[in-house]
């Protein structure tokens, strides 16, 4: 092995008699080396925009959410908030009831999912954080206080800390005679007015929905005293929420539905995967193209090697040994492009993380000004595999047909 790879080596780096074939070899290493560097930077990408569209669920999403099966309200005790809060992984817990409500504020008004929330909302989740006008605040003293999304905000046309206007919710009341509402309809409805503290900001999907107040406030305005949606749960740092998951699960019992963030979003989780699989089809076919270079590279040089063939044959060599100096030569080559490829991607994807010199327009309203990346060791390690073993397969291919076809000694006579 260690003459076949010296031979395919020296083919590879020494001076070929036709320039053409010298050109056409390190063409033929580019070709590699774009596709590679394009399939590396492209999932870079990927999964910057995947890790990105993921963080702004987590900002809103606990660790892990339970509920009742359907999301319907159940009654919370302390039992439930015993076992939750026994558990060595389980950092903090937050209840929290869901409804929808209608929000009005000067002539505007709009329907969202009012969420009551308790004092531990904000150590659970990161929406905190995500208060981009005003303060995270939605109690002071018995003052209860309204955030909604920015969406919200911005279609109500809601200014923070309104001194002459307040927030009107309005909601159903539990129980409500209809036939007395059909006399009176507003004794159908309970309204309070609240204050807005602060406007969060995520994204879409929470701006437009909801709308956070207190959890006493909620279950007063909706006459649901000891009832929740859902309990939130944050995990310790370096818990693994597939075990916690599972252990809570059977604390709670089949009455209860324990979701990681996984299976939260599980629909958005399988999409990003079935993109980042369309990515790898589609990219790899730069490959395979790039591998028809390589085809044509190892054809001419080996036709120009006729003459160290047959050189070769009259010292001993078989067929055999003369095709691995040029099944090596094209994984020299493979190689070659793929290594520099990669590194050439690496330095880009760094570089572009770090100084985001790729923006995304001029356009407002984007999460984020510059192309993310996030590059992935699985990711280099598969483009790796699979440049290597594109380029396997093109050059046993040659090698497999046109040494043989020159070792024929029928042939080698006749062009004698």
């Amino acid at each position: 092995m260690s003459t076949v790879l010296l031979i395919a080596r020296r083919y590879l780096f020494a001076r070929k008699s036709h320039q053409l074939v010298n050109l056409v070899s390190w063409v033929s290493v580019a070709g590699v080396a774009v596709g590679t560097f394009g399939l590396i930077v492209v999932l870079s990408v990927f999964n910057g925009f995947g890790s990105l569209v993921l963080s702004l669920y987590d900002t809103f999403d606990p660790d892990i959410r339970i509920e009742a099966p359907g999301g319907r309200p159940f009654i919370a005790d302390s039992t439930q908030r015993r076992i939750l809060l026994n558990d060595p992984d389980v950092a903090s817990v937050a209840p929290v009831l869901d409804q929808l409500a209608l929000l009005r504020y000067r002539d505007q008004q709009m329907v969202v999912t009012l969420r009551g929330v308790d004092e531990k909302y904000f150590n659970t989740t990161g929406v905190a954080s995500a208060v981009k006008y005003g303060s995270a605040v939605l109690q002071e003293g018995s003052s209860n206080h309204i955030i909604p999304g920015s969406f919200i905000a911005y279609k109500l046309g809601l200014r923070i800390d309104d001194p002459f206007h307040r927030v009107e919710v309005i909601m159903p009341k539990r129980g409500a005679d209809l036939q007395a509402s059909t006399l009176d309809p507003s004794a159908a409805f309970s309204e309070e007015r609240l204050n807005a503290s602060g406007v969060f900001e995520i994204q879409q999907d929470f701006d437009s929905k909801y709308a956070l107040v207190p959890l006493r406030f909620m279950r007063q305005i909706s006459g649901r005293d000891r009832e929740i949606t859902a309990y939130e749960v944050k995990l310790r740092t370096g818990a693994d929420s597939d075990v916690v998951r599972e252990r809570l699960a059977t604390a709670m019992g089949e009455d209860f539905s324990v979701q990681d963030r996984l299976m939260q979003h599980a629909f958005l989780y399988k999409i990003l995967k079935g993109e980042k699989l369309a990515v790898y089809l589609i990219l790899g076919f730069i490959l395979v193209i790039a591998a028809f270079n390589l085809f044509g590279t190892l054809s001419m040089l080996i036709l120009e090697k006729k003459r160290d063939i047959r050189i070769l044959q009259s010292m001993g060599a078989d067929w055999n040994l003369t095709r691995r100096v040029f099944l090596i030569e094209g994984l020299l080559i493979s190689l070659a492009g793929t290594l520099a490829g990669l590194t050439i991607g690496a330095i880009v994807c760094q570089l572009q993380g770090t100084f985001g010199f790729i923006t995304l327009g001029q356009g407002q309203g984007f999460v984020t000004e510059a192309y993310p990346v996030r590059m992935m060791a699985s990711d280099f390690l598969l483009v790796f595999l699979i440049a290597t073993a594109i380029g396997f397969i093109a050059s046993f291919l040659v090698s497999q047909t046109l040494v043989r076809r020159l070792s024929d000694p029928h042939l080698v006579n006749h062009q004698v």
